[in-house]
């Protein structure tokens, strides 16, 4: 596993770069990624249901649940949508990090990225790499898994 230390910068490549989000915080996950995207990486993100929202898990439950009852009062429709699984959940998370609708280039970044949950087999043999910044520092019980979230919320394996 090679992780990314002080120069959070890589090089442009054909192959995809590829991140392991187990035991990452999810904004500063997706900052990370977001820049990569903007430099105009392909990146793949791997193990979303892994990444860690800060927070106790009874506020992160409390805050989402509040979140879903926002919806327009003409028609649902025309409301925000609301992702129930981990990898459209951070896909959301980083395109909000991109200038999606400013400009062309944050669509184009947009297109370039990837998210799954767990690790699919044409991936599995690629290098994955990880952000230390963005590991969590205290122990797991002080995080909220983006899975544990999402599985309380409505999402069904």
């Amino acid at each position: 596993m090679y992780c990314l230390a002080k120069q959070e910068t890589v090089i442009r490549t054909d192959r995809p770069i590829v991140v392991d989000a187990t035991d990452h915080i999810a904004g500063r996950l997706a900052s990370n990624v977001a820049k990569l995207l903007i430099n105009g990486n392909r990146v793949s993100v791997v193990n979303c249901e892994k990444i860690m929202m800060s927070g106790t898990r009874s506020n992160q439950i409390k805050e989402y649940r509040e979140f879903l009852e926002i919806n327009s009062v003409i028609n649902p429709k025309h409301g925000p949508v609301h992702y129930r699984r981990p990898d459209t959940l951070m896909a959301k998370m980083i395109r909000q990090m991109l200038p999606y609708d400013r400009k062309p280039s944050g669509k184009e970044a947009h297109q370039r990225l990837r998210t799954y949950i767990g690790s699919p087999k044409e991936i599995k043999s690629l290098e994955k790499i990880q952000f230390e910044k963005a590991k969590i520092k205290k122990t797991a019980s002080n995080y909220t898994s983006i899975g544990e979230l999402c599985r309380t919320i409505g999402w069904t394996e």
